[in-house]
């Protein structure tokens, strides 16, 4: 397990060696946890092995968590690009999907996503009724001030 070969490589083809012709570092690694054979290219030499796949792990962990933002807190891009106003607006958007995950459970919304909760909660923002009755099935296919120029879409 662990670090199975580390070499120097060079590239074969001329279209490869024509876009990068210095020579790169190829290391084969088994992940202990999975058992699987991983191999990483770098023009790294300085760094031990063991240190540049710990590293490509660490950066994975990085790339796992922004596509968990991307599928999970809406953000469609970012509304500024320092490290200040990224890390803002990731905040908010946690601190938003902690809120609707403590109101599904409050309420025992467990029938919803969070996903539809947040869907309901985006097209109500003005709406005065409790999140309870937002929720319940009479709050949300209501006919009781059927207005004969709004859509219904619990008809479709």
């Amino acid at each position: 397990m662990g670090i199975l070969s580390d070499q120097v490589v060079v590239a074969k083809s001329v279209t490869s060696f024509n876009k990068y012709p210095a020579p790169l570092r190829r290391i084969r690694y088994r992940d202990p946890e999975e058992g699987r054979i991983i191999i990483f290219l770098t023009n790294n030499f300085e760094l031990s092995a063991l240190n540049i796949t710990q590293l490509y792990k660490a950066r994975w962990q990085i790339e796992l968590f922004f596509k968990w933002v991307k599928q999970h807190l809406s953000i469609k891009s970012f509304w500024g690009y320092t490290e200040s106003s990224v890390k803002t607006q990731i905040w908010i958007a946690v601190s938003v999907y902690v809120l609707v995950a403590i109101i599904r459970k409050r309420l025992d919304l467990e029938e919803y996503s969070l996903y539809n909760i947040l869907q309901v909660l985006s097209v109500t923002p003005f709406c005065y009724d409790e999140l309870a009755q937002l929720f319940s099935n009479a709050g949300l296919q209501s006919d009781n001030n059927k207005n004969p120029n709004q859509l219904s879409l619990s008809d479709l």
